[in-house]
């Protein structure tokens, strides 16, 4: 019954991991301006705050989040509010290119361990995940199964996943860097990354 939960649980994240969302534009968007290590701790930065979810789940702290209104909310607009000046940074950065010459930009400061903290920050920020964890692990987890441990390893299945298609963002976004250094380029990545977060961070803010 423990194999049968992971599969069925790989099944049901790994649909969801490949989804495009938040952590694929971040991620993209970080690795097609040529910052490997960083778009790496983003990959990792995000993982990490899946774990805390799943562990936070499996101890039974995120219900919570589902149960107090309050606690949702406070923690939905810090969301939103994040996603909003991140968005916009970054379209303001895309606005600043228009005029940018053709030499490589430097890499932005912080390297692996910014990517990391944007990549946690991020994550830890969508009360979606916490309710998305209280929803649906607990459904997982056999009943003949040790409670915390069988969730940790279910969480690790989806981190696991997440990396691998993480892997495959990077190569993509690798395979097409000598175009993505045209500054054009980069000016258009960043006003589409940094639309869709600010997407993201209404969608967050005015959703249910």
């Amino acid at each position: 019954m423990v194999i049968t939960a992971l599969w069925s649980f790989a099944l049901v994240v790994g649909l969801l991991t490949i989804t495009p969302g938040l952590d694929t534009a971040l991620i993209l968007r970080t690795a097609a301006r040529g910052e490997q290590r960083r778009a790496w701790g983003v990959v990792l930065g995000i993982q990490t705050g899946t774990l805390c979810w799943g562990a936070l789940t499996s101890a039974g702290v995120t219900a919570l989040l589902a149960a107090s209104r309050l606690a949702y909310e406070t923690l939905r607009w810090a969301g939103a509010a994040y996603l909003l000046w991140m968005g916009a940074r970054m379209l303001w950065e895309g606005r600043g290119r228009a005029t940018a010459s053709a030499e490589p930009e430097p890499a932005a400061p912080g390297g692996f361990a910014a990517g990391w903290r944007q990549g946690l920050v991020t994550n830890l920020l969508n009360p979606k995940m916490g309710v998305f964890y209280v929803a649906v692990l607990p459904q997982f987890i056999p009943a003949s199964a040790p409670h915390f441990l069988m969730g940790l390893a279910l969480t690790s299945v989806h981190a696991v996943l997440g990396v691998l298609w993480a892997a495959v963002l990077v190569g993509f976004a690798r395979a097409l860097r000598d175009w993505l250094r045209k500054p054009a380029a980069r000016r258009a990545m960043d006003r589409i990354t940094g639309t869709a977060i600010v997407g993201f961070g209404v969608k967050l803010a005015v959703g249910e």
